[in-house]
């Protein structure tokens, strides 16, 4: 395991499938990645769809026994990086391990270099696009520090 410091995502404005993809790849080769800003990724897509359709995805399952599925933005980011490395699996479950997911930037991550994916970028969306936030909110997550 290598012992170099982690490399930090910057998730304003990236699309969260192809950031997701990305950070999958680099836990699998072995790096610690921390995500910030999580409720500023983007999803490409009218929202009132994504939302129908995240709302129908929730009702599934008994709500004492599960299955659970998270509203918090950063949770949900979290679980769709978990979809793209085989978690069932050792080295998956490592890598899953490597992965931090913060809302915002932490105070003691303020001053420290951050990357962004260009391939993920959403300047060049030309169709509708909202923010994970405003899709948590709208599927339930009350943010307690606003």
């Amino acid at each position: 395991m290598q012992t170099t410091k982690p490399t930090l995502v910057n998730a304003e404005g990236l699309i969260v499938g192809r950031m997701c993809s990305k950070v999958a790849k680099r836990l699998l080769n072995g790096e610690e990645v921390i995500i910030l800003n999580a409720e500023k990724a983007i999803f490409s897509g009218k929202k009132k769809a994504k939302v129908l359709e995240a709302h129908i995805f929730l009702e599934v399952g008994a709500p004492v026994r599960g299955p659970f599925h998270y509203r918090r933005p950063d949770r949900f980011l979290r679980k769709t990086v978990r979809g793209m490395v085989p978690y069932k699996q050792p080295k998956g479950k490592n890598a899953y391990k490597r992965l931090k997911v913060f809302m915002g930037v932490p105070i003691a991550l303020k001053d420290q270099q951050m990357i962004t994916f260009e391939e993920a970028s959403s300047a060049n969306l030309k169709g509708p696009h909202f923010t994970l936030g405003e899709l948590a909110k709208e599927i339930g997550w009350r943010n307690r520090m606003e």
